[in-house]
């Protein structure tokens, strides 16, 4: 670790001294970096999960996705454009700029599997619900590995008008 010289105006940090939000040392520059590399590879798993056993199947026509698709009421060739939709969220998910959006508009895909599952009276733990819990990794990915994303929404929030620790 470099040593840099802060200007003589300036406070000097103990070199051992815990950070005022982590209790951690400040010697650890990156004191969330596990945070961010599990959001990393939950995203990861995520797009190749929606990429190898959902979008590619679809954009590749097999006829196994025909098939599917009209069993649940959905006309022929439609799996393809859901394919593309698919497609499109992720790469916007994997793009730091646009990931909350690929998230929000992947949502709507997921939430018409949902749909398309209680009409078709499908069991609700492995079926019903598997879309939320494919969305609560794309989320939770996401969530570790954005620190703008983790400010908007905290796990714990600091209750109106308790006042802030500052030492």
């Amino acid at each position: 670790m470099e040593n840099v010289a802060l200007p003589n105006h300036l406070p000097q940090p103990a070199l051992n001294a815990p950070t005022a939000l982590s209790g951690t040392p400040a010697l650890h520059p990156h004191p969330r970096r596990a945070g961010v590399w599990t959001g990393r590879v939950l995203s990861g798993l995520y797009a190749l999960f929606i990429l190898g056993a959902s979008a590619t199947p679809k954009l590749m026509q097999m006829p196994m996705v025909d098939e599917q698709m009209m069993k649940y009421g959905w006309p022929a060739g439609s799996g393809f454009m859901i394919g593309v939709l698919e497609l499109s969220c992720v790469v916007l998910y994997l793009i730091p700029l646009t990931s909350v959006l690929g998230a929000v508009l992947m949502m709507g895909v997921l939430g018409g599997a949902i749909v398309t599952h209680i009409v078709a009276h499908n069991p609700l733990l492995s079926h019903t619900l598997f879309p939320i819990y494919v969305g609560v990794v794309m989320w939770g990915g996401l969530w570790l590995r954005s620190p703008a994303l983790r400010a908007l929404f905290p796990l714990v929030r600091k209750p109106l008008g308790q006042a802030v620790n500052r030492s």
